[in-house]
């Protein structure tokens, strides 16, 4: 099944799927649903020792991820342009 359609936006529900199973061995209508993440337990061990870093006075103890804009800029490259990526 191809999973990266599943997973997207607009898609139907069923999907067909070849089956290997040695009495099947063809293409046969599969449900597609998507799941979203579930509520992060605060009495993970992970979660605890965060907190307990976290406490007090020091800030923010652990990195926190910024996605980059882009990977590589180009120095004394033309500007921006309308439809364009600085890459």
């Amino acid at each position: 099944m191809n999973h990266s359609l599943a997973l997207a936006g607009k898609c139907s529900k069923d999907q067909e799927d070849l089956l290997q199973k040695q009495e099947c061995r063809k293409h046969t209508l599969h449900k597609v649903t998507q799941y979203k993440k579930g509520k992060d337990s605060l009495a993970a061990q992970g979660k605890r020792r965060y907190d307990r870093k976290q406490s007090g006075y020091g800030g923010q103890t652990k990195p926190v991820f910024h996605k980059k804009r882009c990977k590589h800029f180009e120095i004394g490259g033309d500007k921006k342009g309308k439809g364009t990526s600085l890459f």
